[in-house]
């Protein structure tokens, strides 16, 4: 699954830096992660690094978003492959 940010981030500004794949950014309240680039940081570490440094929680599996641990590799591989 991707990830998402509910509406209780505080925009905080530490989760973007640390996505490897880019996908956060702020949005119009809060920032948002774009689930066609985010891996769950599969392919690059072992857990998710915005949820490590979220000093809220604010920072949920996407159940719009169903992948499997290997559709999130594929997608890695698609993003790290350009």
């Amino acid at each position: 699954m991707a990830l998402m940010i509910t509406d209780e981030c505080i925009s905080c500004d530490v989760c973007a830096p640390e996505c490897p794949n880019d996908a956060i950014s702020q949005g119009s309240a809060t920032y948002v992660i774009d689930p066609n680039l985010c891996t769950e940081c599969v392919g690059h570490y072992d857990t998710s690094q915005c949820v490590e440094v979220c000093p809220v929680d604010c920072i949920i599996k996407d159940p719009a978003h169903a992948e499997t641990k290997e559709d999130l590799l594929a997608k890695h591989q698609r993003i790290t492959a350009g």
